[in-house]
């Protein structure tokens, strides 16, 4: 019963945004609130839905905070000469810029950090798109491939939560996928390559000032350029905070937001200006990622989650036990849509690790499998992670139009990357 709900509402939902009949706000709040009155958890509606926003709400203050950050930092300049850089390289070029795009967000998300990728990728490359005419969703997309791959660092959520579920060290859960991997990057600049080249021949080669992005202050005045130094070192400070993870991400950002007010804007005027001009944009992505947390909320407190779980292992059919590791692989990617990374490699994994073990396979294997696509490629399309809506907040794009845009490439990567991981030998059939 709590399964079929649970798949009913992931579906609803679904075709709810995908058809564009609901918002995205609506689908994440008013559908899991029937499925939750419809299999009698009424009396506990408040309790569900109050743990699913505790469990987001630092997500939310960090979010606010680094919005504002970057914002901030854009106004004051700091990622003009990164743009100019790229300029003079793309001169006008979509296809460059694009592929551009997508080697910046490899090098961003080093961090193992989805939003932070968002924040800082996004923040440097909309003004150079708005500029070419490139569509957002272009951006969005690129930047969605580049972060998911770049999501199976040992570092990152999937691979930590598959070491923690099967207790595995990253030496046999990691490194044997580091070939697919470096195949995975490949192929997003591949892909990357092949998108910037349709844009290509949509707008043409445009002719750019190299300079235009720059501002004035840090060109000509002497204090505009002691802030834009300012900014930079106190931004190189926020990132390898973040790496080193010396503190939580929402404590790190508030501190970094507090020291560049100080910087760019001491007076209080000047502050209300910034608040007054990029409000609307805290607004929109805090507002989703609430909603998200009462979806998540009301569907892993009913049980509807674990539910799932136990009713997908059970259809696996006996011809197939032995190719358990490459359907895992295959269905990771596009599950990514239905479970959360908790409930995946904390409630599915370990049964289908258990599965293979008993069929005489290796337990590593169905982890490895899972992380080409589970929360790895997946994590920027689902509507289960609050960073898909920094992206989508950033960028202007709506949910079902990113989805319909990237999918089929990122659903590709995990394709070349279980292709490869069979190859290595990282996964058999």
């Amino acid at each position: 019963m709590l399964a079929v709900a649970g798949f009913l509402t992931i579906a609803v939902f679904l075709a709810g945004v995908l058809s564009r009949r609901l918002s995205v706000l609506l689908a994440l709040t008013v559908i899991p609130i029937v499925a939750a009155l419809a299999v009698g958890a009424g009396p506990r509606l408040g309790e569900l839905i109050g743990k699913g926003l505790t469990t987001v709400a630092p997500v939310a203050i960090m979010i606010t905070f680094a919005v504002l950050y970057f914002c901030l930092m854009s106004d004051a300049g700091l990622f003009d000469p990164a743009v100019r850089r790229i300029v003079r390289w793309a001169k006008g070029d979509p296809l460059k810029i694009v592929v551009g795009t997508a080697v910046l967000t490899v090098l961003v998300a080093l961090d193992g950090d989805g939003a932070s990728t968002f924040l800082i990728t996004v923040s440097a490359m909309l003004p150079l798109y708005r500029r070419i005419g490139i569509r957002p969703v272009v951006l969005a997309g690129v930047v969605c491939l580049g972060a998911g791959v770049m999501n199976m660092v040992p570092w990152g959520g999937p691979t930590a939560r598959a070491m923690a579920a099967l207790d595995r060290d990253s030496g046999s859960i990691f490194l044997p996928l580091l070939p697919a991997m470096i195949a995975g990057i490949l192929w997003v600049l591949v892909a990357a390559w092949l998108i910037g080249r349709a844009e290509r021949k949509r707008l043409g080669v445009v002719t750019l000032d190299p300079d235009e992005h720059a501002p004035e202050e840090s060109v000509r005045d002497r204090k505009g350029r002691v802030r834009f130094w300012c900014n930079v070192v106190l931004t190189l400070a926020l990132v390898a905070t973040l790496l080193a993870q010396l503190a939580k991400l929402e404590v790190v950002f508030i501190i970094a937001f507090v020291l560049a007010l100080l910087i760019n804007r001491p007076k209080w005027t000047q502050q209300q200006e910034l608040f007054e001009k990029h409000g609307h944009n805290v607004v929109l992505v805090t507002t989703m990622i609430f909603a998200a947390g009462v979806f998540t909320g009301v569907l892993s407190g009913t049980g509807m989650i674990d539910a799932m779980a136990r009713a997908l292992v059970g259809v696996i059919p006996g011809w197939a036990d032995g190719a358990l590791p490459v359907l895992t692989a295959v269905t990771s990617m596009p599950l990514s849509l239905v479970f959360t990374p908790d409930s995946y490699y904390f409630g599915v994994l370990p049964v289908l690790a258990e599965t293979s073990s008993a069929l005489g396979g290796d337990p590593a294997e169905v982890a490895r499998a899972a992380l080409l696509g589970q929360m790895t490629t997946g994590f920027p399309l689902s509507p289960l992670t609050a960073s898909t809506f920094i992206l989508l907040g950033m960028t202007g794009v709506q949910f079902g139009e990113h989805q319909r845009f990237i999918f089929k490439w990122a659903f590709g990567t995990t394709l070349v990357m279980t292709v490869v991981a069979l190859l290595t030998g990282a996964i058999s059939w």
